[in-house]
């Protein structure tokens, strides 16, 4: 069965939050996907930056957390706690 995405279904997602992003990875697959989930997270809470940093990481583990760390130079460990809701990213992260 072929999974369908769309700025509806981020929407969605993104009202309902945590309660769902463990499954979220499976629906983000392409660059469209993912430009259409961060979209709707933005339009959803634009001043929530615990918000939105969730979305990040949901992102990210799509996008395969251990391959995003290694390829930014940074622990797996840290860039989880990075994205994690106690985590404070910065540009330096």
């Amino acid at each position: 069965m072929q999974r369908e995405f769309n700025v509806a279904t981020a929407s969605v997602i993104c009202a309902i939050g945590e309660a769902i992003s463990a499954g979220l990875a499976e629906y983000l697959k392409t660059d469209a996907d993912i430009t259409a989930y961060l979209d709707a997270c933005f339009d959803e809470a634009p001043d929530d930056p615990a918000f939105l940093l969730h979305a990040l990481g949901t992102v990210a583990r799509a996008r395969n957390m251990s391959r995003l760390a290694r390829d930014s130079g940074l622990t797996h460990e840290g860039l989880y706690k990075a994205l994690s809701s106690d985590g404070s990213p910065s540009f330096g992260t």
